[in-house]
């Protein structure tokens, strides 16, 4: 076995990306190779975030309504089990990586607030709406007038909806509160989604629970090795496309000799 398989093999072992549809890179582009090993170890090798929960950050970035990569996922959970973790706790990592849908409103509200110069509530629903505040900040732990304000004034019935729906992986316990953060994190963070609103609510919220630069830090740098993913889906079809054009220049040739 070759130095760079060994490699190859070292970086699936920690729990780095590596699918067998990336194998013919081995001989195609091994300083390539090389350099992507060494990037994606990186932070599979550090120790800000305990094995079992880089495996969860990994699942919620694939998983994500936004990229939904079937390898990633499946390579993600298979490593998690082998971590030691359990089946509830990796249904209540896919349980808050569903509310990325909801940001159609987070990010569309605010926006269609602005347009209309503002919106006003009416006397008859501000108990109402006073209600599902106090029952959101209880539930998620937190408030934000920006994101929140304008979807509660516009349409209270969806927002206790929500609010219900948003909170089901927080009425259980699988998981703590500062790893539930990082798992927003990692989904908002990632090349598919890249939501500043919810990155810089979720590092708040996850600060607050006590999470460290370093462990953030290591949930944005596991997000980032999905680029890899360019070459798992294109390569094969490289591969048939070259293996096509030969075919066809030897035809020619052969059509070409017999004239």
């Amino acid at each position: 076995m070759s130095d760079i398989t060994l490699a190859v093999e070292e970086l699936r072992q920690c729990g780095g990306y590596w699918t067998e549809t990336l194998d013919p890179l081995i001989e195609l582009a091994p300083q390539f190779v090389e350099a992507y090993i060494d990037f994606s170890k990186h932070p599979f090798s550090s120790k800000n975030l305990s094995p079992k929960l880089k495996c969860f950050v990994s699942l919620a970035v694939h998983a994500a309504a936004t990229h939904l990569h079937e390898p990633g996922i499946r390579l993600s959970i298979r490593n998690a089990l082998r971590a030691g973790a359990t089946k509830d706790e990796l249904i209540e990592v896919l349980q808050l990586t569903t509310t990325l849908g909801v940001h159609a409103c987070v990010y569309g509200i605010p926006v269609l607030v602005n347009e209309l110069g503002g919106v006003q509530s009416t006397d008859d629903n501000d108990l109402e709406r006073a209600r599902l505040k106090a029952s959101f900040i209880e539930k998620r732990g937190y408030w934000d007038d920006h994101l929140w304000e304008g979807l509660l004034t516009l349409d209270p019935g969806y927002f206790r909806a929500f609010t219900a729906f948003s909170s089901s992986p927080w009425e259980t316990s699988h998981l703590e509160p500062k790893e539930k953060e990082l798992v927003y994190i990692a989904f908002d963070v990632s090349a598919t989604h890249m939501f500043s609103p919810g990155t810089a609510l979720h590092i708040r919220n996850a600060m607050k629970y006590g999470a460290t630069a370093g462990e953030i830090v290591e949930v944005m740098q596991i997000a980032s090795t999905i680029g890899i993913q360019t070459f798992e889906l294109a390569l094969p079809i490289l591969m048939d496309e070259l293996e096509l054009a030969e075919t066809e220049k030897e035809k020619g040739s052969n059509d070409d000799a017999g004239d």
